[in-house]
């Protein structure tokens, strides 16, 4: 069974609740197909490329497999939201419900529909939407200077990568135009008369709460509806459970060193994980390891397994001295907030590209998951633990990150606020969406100047042609006479 989550503002939402939270009520589809079950396949694909190293033929073979799980991803989601719109009585009570606003996450676009069919505002908590990197689809995105994601690269590209970044942008390209709007359109075509498009549905959004800022990311051209709340998550560490704060205080001055590859890796592989658990044995420090599955034959009485660890607090805790990561927006963000050093193992989607940001600062230190073995792991990690410039530089960064006139959650819940009060913010929206492509870059008007141009250097050749003639007849003239 899939839970969908749809987050509506209203100042009535209390008179139209029926559970017990005065905040919200919660809508649950039934879904007859799990996305783990096709989502935990690819990332064990993923990780079994990867280990096998770097060639064209894994490149594409991992781009078609992604592509083909993004479809199949975007196609169950809109089967669930098929659902949604087919309930008349369901959608009857959203209607008179009068909400006054829609909150969605646009990586999976359904909402912008429901929105579009309750005529709704719309405020974006996006980084990602159906074709990648949300700026993409609003603001001005040159190439030569803002890496695609998944291109491994930052925003100082070489001549041989502006070409890879433009051959990745195509990817993105026939994503969005063969794979996922085909998808779209069909729910467009199906449930509105008029018709629709989900990047015009996109572009048409009120505000974009965006999950980064420029602390982390590289600067770029954006847009006045833009809001960034890099870090809105982020709060001071709490106490730890006694048990787990016991362990931590045990390791001494050495401090502890925290692990975790994120939730939807169950674990890698077992001779990996054997070689990670025997440098983990050998450290001074104790370790924190977030491990589902069988435990490592090498693990050290310095480590502690645990199913699920508080890593806010226990980032933020005096003893941490590193974190070993895969590098997901929500714990990158963290270690800036916190001033964490950062050893990362990305493992697919935009990981690397988020380690990249801090490896790029100072702040972290990548090791390819092709490259991970013993000994090059005990590097990587002496490395972040023992050169100070890793934990200086990290904390500058969680220094700028927190030096901010607002908070970012506050600044996100007032541009909430204001497009209920205002019922929108059309006035913040760009005319450029609206416009074809040949106006935009202004083609229309270079043609026409290179005509007028030309018409003028034309005239003036034909001109001095005819004078030029007009000379020699007379002379020819004067001689025979």
């Amino acid at each position: 069974m899939t839970e969908v989550t749809t987050s509506l503002w209203s100042e009535h939402q209390r008179a139209h609740t029926s559970l017990k939270s005065p905040l919200y009520t919660s809508i649950t589809i039934q879904n007859e197909i799990v996305f783990n079950d096709f989502f935990n396949p690819f990332v064990e694909k993923q990780i079994k490329a990867q280990r096998e190293g770097a060639s064209a033929l894994t490149f594409f073979k991992l781009t078609k497999d992604f592509l083909s799980m993004i479809g199949e991803g975007h196609f169950l989601n809109c089967k669930v939201a098929s659902r949604m719109f087919d309930d008349k009585e369901l959608m009857k009570r959203l209607q008179e419900a009068k909400y006054d606003l829609l909150l969605t996450d646009p990586a999976i676009a359904v909402g912008l529909l429901l929105a579009r069919y309750l005529n709704l505002p719309v405020v974006l908590n996006v980084r990602w939407i159906t074709s990648g990197e949300g700026h993409f689809a609003i603001a001005p995105s040159p190439l030569s200077y803002i890496p695609i994601s998944g291109s491994g690269f930052t925003d100082k590209m070489t001549f041989i990568q502006r070409i890879k970044n433009m051959l990745f942008k195509s990817i993105i390209m026939f994503q969005q135009n063969f794979v996922v709007g085909p998808i779209y359109d069909a729910m467009c075509t199906k449930f509105f008369k008029d018709g629709c498009d989900i990047i015009s549905l996109f572009q048409e959004a009120d505000i974009w709460l965006m999950r980064s800022d420029f602390v982390f990311d590289f600067p770029r051209p954006t847009m006045p509806n833009v809001v960034y709340m890099g870090g809105f998550q982020c709060k001071p560490a709490q106490p730890l459970p006694a048990d787990l704060e016991e362990f931590v205080q045990g390791a001494g001055e050495h401090g502890v060193v925290v692990m975790s590859l994120g939730a939807f890796v169950n674990a890698l592989p077992a001779d990996m994980t054997d070689q990670i658990a025997d440098v983990f044995a050998k450290l001074p420090q104790k370790v924190i390891w977030r491990h589902l599955g069988k435990p490592p034959s090498t693990l050290g009485n310095n480590t502690l397994l645990v199913n699920w660890m508080p890593q806010k607090d226990l980032l933020g805790h005096p003893q941490t001295r590193a974190f070993v990561a895969h590098g997901g927006t929500n714990g990158i963000q963290e270690a800036i907030y916190h001033g964490t050093p950062v050893l990362g193992i990305p493992l697919f989607f935009d990981q690397y590209d988020n380690l990249l940001r801090l490896q790029e600062r100072g702040a972290a230190k990548i090791l390819e998951l092709a490259k991970v073995n013993g000994p090059s792991f005990e590097q990587a990690l002496n490395q972040v633990l023992t050169q100070k410039s890793y934990r200086e530089n990290i904390q500058r960064l969680s220094s700028l990150h927190r030096d901010q006139p607002i908070k970012p959650m506050d600044s996100a819940l007032f541009w909430l606020e204001y497009v209920i009060r205002h019922r929108g913010a059309s006035h913040l929206r760009t005319s450029a969406n609206r416009m074809p492509w040949f106006s935009y870059h202004s083609v229309d008007v270079f043609l026409l100047l290179l005509a007028a141009g030309g018409s003028v250097l034309l005239t003036t050749g034909l001109l001095i042609r005819f004078f030029w003639r007009t000379c020699q007849d007379s002379k020819n003239k004067y001689k025979k006479h």
